[in-house]
């Protein structure tokens, strides 16, 4: 019996490896994504700033013969053919490019723009073709190796890029602050800080540009402040040193006092200075030594990274009749047309299939590129009008009127996808009013209002959140459940955790804390 166990158990094990090794034949029907050259320059193209987007122009015009630049005073001179006394110059430059570039192509590629951006089903499931000049799989990836042309890998390309001191704090500050009205005006304030780590604007003329009360702009200061290096975002050098101090545990009156006329101290007058703080000749020597010790210019440890000028890609201005006129910085946009004329003039003198082959492939590179810098203008102004019409309180009132927004919302009303938004968003600045400000910053989270009702921005629920603590009583104080059913009656639908999380964002304890505070000051 057992042994008949024992062969019963082998014969199934058997079965079972039979079964799971055998072959057969299946058709299976199924999409995949297949990323042709056009899809990916028009794809880098639309995410591209405009500064990356100049200097990849410059590298087209320069490998691309049949591209022409369009000069803004004489006009576009492409329709025009070349002189005659560069005929021959140009000519012997196009025959050692080809000879050089000589690279042969099936066919000539395919020029349609339609739905690219729309990243449609037709564009995903076209076959893959040869790719076209300075784009390649591997420069598109960051995938290590040559590329397409046999070149070695630029290794530059994989070096890290140096942290500047705005995008350092920056990155702690959106750690901590969420409320979006206090994010842009930190936002603001950070980008006016120097290269030393000095904010350069004055605080009232950053509260009259966003709208916002002078206290709300120093509260929000004092939170970029608290951020790495110690120091950064001080109004002046007493204020750098101070905060310096505070974090050492070292600031006293004596300190202060100091710190209050430190012009005596760079005249060495401490005879006075030990009179006006009231300390003695080892106390001041000791007071000193640790001024010393600090940084004076704290953020020029960052001082490395490259400076990025910062232009506008849209224009928003009032019109006379009170709307907003959107339109895109065409100072900034770059300019190139395809010299057709030249085009045809080289096709009539090409001696073999690989000089017509090249030909073709360099007028289809640039008759793509001119229609991908279209599509991509046009794409940005859709957008960008879009944000301007949403966010019109904003640019009306101030930063306390910025409306809930995503990206969703904004691809729906202009029938775009969700990630085309993101891309055009990414990297690109709008000047409004009340100042330039990156396209992202416009996209604030929302709060979901009771039976399908109208959403509430988080700002505006925080600002609810305070007010019904601040008119609690002492005998009737609001735990979170209770503020939780407090928001429903007003027609906010929020959970129980939301509202501790917006409660301690406003530094406000617990209903326990509170009514001990309370309580105690009642008893007093």
């Amino acid at each position: 019996m057992a042994f008949a166990r024992h062969l019963k158990a082998l014969v199934r094990g058997y079965e079972v490896s039979a079964m799971k090794f055998s072959q057969r034949l299946e058709i299976r029907q199924g999409q995949s994504l297949v990323m042709t050259p056009q899809l990916l320059q028009a794809i880098k193209l639309l995410q591209l700033p405009t500064l990356d987007l100049a200097q990849f122009i410059e590298q087209e015009l320069e490998s691309n013969p049949l591209l022409e630049r369009v000069n803004d005073d004489d006009g576009p001179d492409t329709a025009a053919a070349p002189s005659n006394s560069n005929d021959g110059e140009r000519e012997d430059w196009f025959s050692e490019s080809l000879n050089e570039n000589g690279a042969t192509i099936e066919s000539r590629l395919d020029t349609s723009m339609e739905n690219v951006y729309q990243e449609s089903a037709s564009e995903q499931s076209a076959a893959p073709v040869e790719p076209m000049s300075g784009l390649s799989a591997t420069s598109w990836t960051g995938v290590g190796g040559t590329g397409y042309d046999g070149e070695d890998t630029d290794l530059e390309a994989f070096v890290a890029e140096n942290m500047s001191l705005q995008d350092h704090v920056e990155a702690q500050f959106r750690m901590g602050v969420e409320d979006p009205a206090d994010r842009m005006i930190g936002f603001t304030l950070i980008d006016s800080i120097d290269d030393a780590g000095y904010l350069l604007e004055p605080l009232e003329d950053i509260a009259e540009r966003l709208s916002v009360p002078i206290e709300r702009v120093e509260l929000v200061l004092k939170r970029v402040q608290a951020c790495d290096p110690t120091g950064v975002g001080a109004r002046n050098l007493a204020e750098c040193l101070t905060l310096q101090l505070i974090e050492r545990g070292r600031f006293d009156p004596a300190m202060g006092l100091l710190l209050d006329n430190l012009a005596l101290l760079a005249r060495r007058d401490f005879v006075t200075l030990r009179r006006i703080c009231n300390v003695d000749e080892d106390d001041m020597a000791e007071m000193v030594g640790e001024i010393r010790n600090l940084d004076p210019k704290p953020g020029l440890r960052f001082g490395g990274a490259p400076m990025q000028a910062v232009a506008p890609d849209v224009l928003v201005r009032r019109a006379p009749d009170n709307t907003w006129l959107v339109e895109l910085n065409n100072d900034i946009l770059p300019k190139v047309l395809v010299n057709q004329t030249y085009a045809m003039r080289v096709s009539a003198s090409t001696r073999n299939e690989d000089e017509k082959s090249y030909v073709a492939e360099c007028l289809q590179n640039a008759t793509w590129l001119t229609r991908s810098l279209e599509q991509r203008a046009k794409t940005i102004l859709k957008v960008a009008s879009e944000i301007v019409r949403r966010q019109d309180a904003f640019l009306l009132h101030g930063v306390a009127h910025l409306r809930p927004l995503n990206l969703k919302t904004v691809a729906d009303a202009i029938a775009m996808h969700e990630s085309t938004v993101s891309r055009v968003t990414s990297n690109k600045f709008i000047h409004t009013p009340r100042g330039l400000f990156e396209m992202k910053y416009f996209f604030t989270a929302s709060i979901s209002g009771t039976d399908d009702g109208e959403s509430h921005s988080a700002e505006a629920v925080r600002h609810r959140i305070k007010q019904l603590i601040d008119d609690e009583s002492p005998a009737n104080v609001l735990s979170d459940d209770v503020l939780v059913q407090k928001l429903r009656a007003d027609g906010i639908e929020i959970a129980r955790r939301t509202v501790a999380k917006y409660r301690e964002s406003l530094r406000i304890p617990s209903s326990v804390e509170r009514r001990r505070e309370k309580q105690a000051r009642m008893a007093r």
